[in-house]
């Protein structure tokens, strides 16, 4: 993946002093308790995204050419504590260059990391999760890094928005604000799900998006599926009004287990990538905002003005 830069754009928009964006792979599968695979997500991800067309129609725009920079694959994986640990410190220190920061795994406990890089860096913060699982144990199988743990810290220490939910513990519901929790079924017969959610989001806004939270018709590649998910264009407009309405600050995809007889699921979390960096920047230039986004990084590499410089510990 070192050699190769995001979709097969030109090296021109693939530079970090450049790009606005940096993507890092993390291909980690340690934890999972069903399908495995996930590790192989990062590489189809991309293999797909080669193969992606990188006009939008819908927006009319080429978002790639705000930069995008692909970061070197994060692959410790001695144990899950030091995993999450990696991509805590990684995930920092390119916040800390001013970078918008997008992660793709591998399995859910990646997320602890990035979540808590961004918690760091970001005041008020809401974690919007869209997923099929509570991941609301504080520990599993002997771990707090595990899977089945993925928003328990985020729970805690940050405003977690919990959406498309249908599959969990009953020791979950102590942890679990069902305030702010939006189960699958009670989506399907609520037209007002999406404003309802949005209302309860502070400014700034990181999502963790599981691909189980799609319905396994449209995602059938992922380590453990869940019937009742969401639809492609549900989704897609509930993610376009929450990038219009709030300041996404990153985001993660995780959990694409990809299968070699099925392609599908590879390219929609491809376009579904391609479709939350679109929105971000949708009001934002692309050729001359590049060129600008050049000449200003000569010599501000390390300027943090959107947010805290906590330490780095």
């Amino acid at each position: 993946m070192n050699n190769k830069t995001y979709a097969g754009i030109e090296e021109h928009y693939a530079k970090l002093d450049s790009s606005k964006i940096v993507l890092i792979p993390v291909p980690y599968d340690g934890t999972s308790t069903w399908q495995k695979g996930a590790d192989k997500g990062p590489e189809a991800f991309l293999n797909a995204s080669e193969n992606m067309e990188l006009y939008d129609i819908e927006t009319e725009t080429e978002v790639y050419k705000q930069g995008v920079f692909l970061a070197d694959a994060i692959t410790e994986n001695t144990s899950p504590e030091k995993m999450v640990d990696e991509v805590h410190q990684i995930t920092k220190k390119y916040i800390k260059r001013n970078k918008f920061v997008t992660t793709f795994g591998g399995e859910h406990s990646i997320s602890i990391g990035t979540i808590r890089a961004f918690n760091e860096c970001f005041d008020g913060l809401t974690v919007l999760q869209i997923d099929a699982h509570a991941d609301l144990r504080q520990q599993y199988e002997g771990s707090k890094c595990n899977h089945a743990c993925a928003v328990y810290e985020a729970s805690q220490t940050t405003n977690l928005i919990q959406v498309g939910i249908r599959s969990m513990d009953v020791m979950e519901t102590t942890v679990m604000d069902k305030e702010k929790t939006y189960f699958a079924h009670e989506m399907a017969e609520d037209d007002s799900w999406m404003d309802s959610a949005i209302e309860q989001m502070t400014d700034n806004v990181y999502i963790t998006f599981d691909l189980d939270a799609f319905d396994p018709s449209i995602m059938p590649s992922t380590g453990t599926p869940e019937p009742g998910g969401l639809l492609w264009y549900e989704t897609i407009e509930f993610l376009r009004q929450v990038f219009e309405e709030k300041n996404v600050v990153g985001f993660d995809i995780v959990e694409l287990c990809p299968n070699p007889k099925e392609k599908s699921s590879d390219f929609l979390a491809a376009k579904l990538y391609y479709k939350m960096l679109t929105y971000k920047f949708l009001n934002e230039n692309t050729d001359a905002d590049f060129d600008n986004n050049i000449n200003e990084s000569k010599g501000n590499s390390n300027k943090v003005s959107k947010f805290n410089d906590n330490d780095d510990n």
